[in-house]
């Protein structure tokens, strides 16, 4: 569990290195959010380029995943992410299935290259922002319902799906700094 921040390296500014998510998104954000999901996929390759297996099996803090396990799980969560948007706008409100996060992070296909949930997010995220570009002010107001957190209209939800990109690119940004590994390639 992540604590109040004392300072850059305490345990919540690790955790949480962007912040957490904003709970109550605003309209007039979305166009940023949308960037932040189109991009994502070069976003966090860039930010992985370069490093070596040793790096890659580095936990991004203690008692964190390793930087492998993190792109997998980027990837795992998006595919998920794509799927609830998509029955959000084909069913009334449905209840999507969780998933156990910690679990899949630790399957045998997550000790495999990085370049695998790589290459799987760039058409995963170009269909996603094109159906997310088409959307029309009623749809975006469509939503499901998460068993753990209520309603999630599709707004909140890209806003966050935007925020998890950014916040797992920071996390290997922020562990590349503090080891003093090579500044990631722009």
């Amino acid at each position: 569990m992540c604590a109040q921040p004392a300072s850059p390296h305490s345990l919540e500014a690790l955790c949480y290195p962007i912040g957490h998510a904003d709970p109550d998104p605003h309209f007039e954000a979305l166009p940023g959010a949308l960037a932040a999901i189109r991009t994502l996929p070069h976003d966090l390759a860039s930010a992985l380029a370069g490093l070596s297996d040793p790096q890659l099996d580095t936990p991004y803090r203690e008692g964190g995943w390793t930087l492998r396990q993190l792109a997998h799980h980027v990837a795992d969560s998006h595919m998920n992410a794509f799927v609830r948007f998509k029955l959000a706008l084909t069913e009334d409100w449905p209840t999507i299935k969780p998933y156990q996060e910690k679990l899949w992070a630790a399957t045998a296909e997550c000790a495999g290259p990085v370049q695998e949930p790589l290459s799987l997010l760039v058409p995963l995220h170009a269909r996603w922002s094109a159906l997310l570009a088409a959307l029309t002010a009623a749809q975006w107001e469509r939503g499901y319902v998460h068993p753990e957190d209520g309603r999630v209209p599709l707004l909140r939800a890209a806003h966050l799906y935007a925020w998890h990109g950014r916040h797992h690119t920071a996390h290997v940004l922020a562990l590349r700094s503090r080891m003093g590994w090579e500044p990631a390639p722009e």
